[in-house]
């Protein structure tokens, strides 16, 4: 049996968020807090990912629902995953923002930011997750940031596999 395999690992942290915008900025930041609590091995520029693609996620379902919304955070000693369950049954769309609107693009970002992101639905709703990768397994340029090109003006999406 591997290390990993024997390891203990937290107990996964539940809260519900009330459908409030005043309520994404507390639960975001409860989100690193408990990250921080359990000494996750993400830098800070990693929890600011975290912080970013939590706040994104919560204000889509609350734009979407208009109802309470449940944050589960986990760490399986490789990543930390978070997700958001809320009570549409419609799936989350990437590219459902047309290109004239300012808004729309937060799946956009979390795409970008995370290690991996999905969706899956449940009895009443569904829940969609995303992971970020221990600083350790993914350095320098493989880390979770979205790095701006400054001579193309647009963005680079970095998703390294581990």
């Amino acid at each position: 049996m591997s290390p990993l395999e024997m390891a203990s690992f937290p107990v996964p942290q539940e809260w519900d968020v009330e459908p409030d915008a005043a309520a994404v900025p507390p639960a975001r930041r409860l989100v690193v807090d408990v990250a921080r609590f359990w000494r996750v091995p993400l830098s800070d520029d990693a929890l600011r990912d975290v912080e970013l693609c939590t706040g994104e996620l919560l204000a889509n379902a609350m734009e979407h629902t208009k109802a309470r919304c449940k944050v589960t955070v986990r760490w399986n000693g490789l990543r930390l995953r978070v997700e958001i369950a809320d009570s549409s049954p419609l799936a989350p769309d990437p590219d459902a923002a047309e290109d004239t609107v300012t808004g729309g693009r937060g799946l956009v970002l979390v795409e970008g930011l995370a290690q991996s992101w999905g969706w899956y639905p449940t009895e009443v709703g569904k829940v969609v997750w995303f992971e970020c990768a221990a600083d350790q397994l993914a350095t320098g340029d493989a880390r979770l940031a979205v790095p701006f090109d400054a001579v193309q003006g647009r963005t680079r999406v970095i998703a390294p596999n581990i």
